[in-house]
């Protein structure tokens, strides 16, 4: 960047004050907070980060330095919410991913289910010849006796291991007809109505055990 275009001291000086000013504010949200969800701590999180992000990015421009904030990168984040204020419903999307680490144990339950109700006389799925006829069978006979809650929680007694999952809550200006998008469940998924969103992922510990190493032996700065 040539000299012309680097932002003044007086720029990079008001950027930290604006880091201060939304650190106070933060503070402030945090310390009234009238639950989990108090969208003036969200509002004041937004803002913290926003401040942090072009104070950073004005220190590297005028004084090649860095400072010790992780600020989430466009892509690894969602667009801003472009939703109604008040929705007055929404749609949750989730994806759980699982690997049948454990076939036997899969079969085994399938089998066990199948025993119980062979011709799906108490609401079961009534496919008690096809559990043992292999892993796709026994899945279908698994998922279709339980709901997707309780395998998540009971997954390891079904010789699954987890895999990445996500939930996103998305706002919906009203709901869909009965059946409407049965065909496409997740076609419709728009990021810029999302509400809230939760990602679970082994790569998110893997972080944080690296970024443990690295504090062991990187040198605080003077």
């Amino acid at each position: 960047m040539s000299d012309a275009a680097q932002p003044t001291a007086a720029e990079v000086r008001a950027a930290a004050d604006a880091v201060k000013t939304a650190l106070d504010r933060h503070l402030q949200a945090v310390e009234r907070r009238t639950g989990d969800d108090d969208p003036a701590v969200y509002d004041a999180f937004n803002a913290l980060a926003a401040a942090a992000e072009v104070y950073d990015e004005l220190l590297y421009d005028r004084y090649d330095e860095v400072t010790p904030f992780e600020i989430p990168a466009a892509e690894d984040s969602l667009p801003p919410y472009a939703g109604p204020e008040e929705p007055h419903a929404v749609s949750v999307l989730i994806r759980r991913d699982y690997a049948v680490a454990e076939p036997t144990r899969l079969l085994a339950q399938a089998q066990r289910l199948a025993d119980l109700d062979p011709d799906g006389q108490n609401g079961g799925t009534g496919a008690g010849p096809a559990a043992g006829a292999g892993v796709h069978a026994a899945l279908g006979v698994v998922f279709g006796e339980y709901e997707a809650d309780e395998i998540a929680s009971r997954h390891k007694e079904f010789g699954l291991e987890e895999g990445d999952s996500t939930l996103w809550v998305s706002a919906v200006e009203e709901l869909p007809e009965p059946g409407e998008w049965l065909g496409a469940p997740f076609d419709e998924a728009d990021p810029a109505m999302v509400v809230c969103r939760f990602d679970v992922s082994s790569v998110f510990d893997e972080e944080d055990e690296l970024d443990g190493d690295l504090d062991d032996i990187v040198p605080d700065r003077a």
